[in-house]
């Protein structure tokens, strides 16, 4: 999880934000990214992302996939 100096905020304060925010830079940071110069998509397509970066996504999918639950409205979006 990143953590945000003083009163730095993301633009996005959607749900999910964070944890999007959080996962694009884990990719952009990884190897592939960087060395290989593909494309965040085509990293987690390849499975050749750190597991940093697999769990991020998997938060990022239980995120997502609570917005659509509807009995995960009683209990609150996971995620941050």
């Amino acid at each position: 999880m990143m953590r945000y100096e003083g009163n730095e905020k993301l633009a996005d304060e959607t749900a999910c934000a964070g944890v999007r925010a959080d996962l694009k830079m884990c990719l952009l940071e990884s190897e592939c990214c960087r060395l290989d110069k593909k494309t965040p998509r085509q990293c987690l397509q390849d499975n050749s992302v750190p597991p940093e970066c697999q769990v991020l996504r998997n938060t990022f999918y239980e995120c997502k996939r609570s917005l659509l639950d509807n009995r995960q409205r009683f209990r609150g979006h996971k995620g941050y």
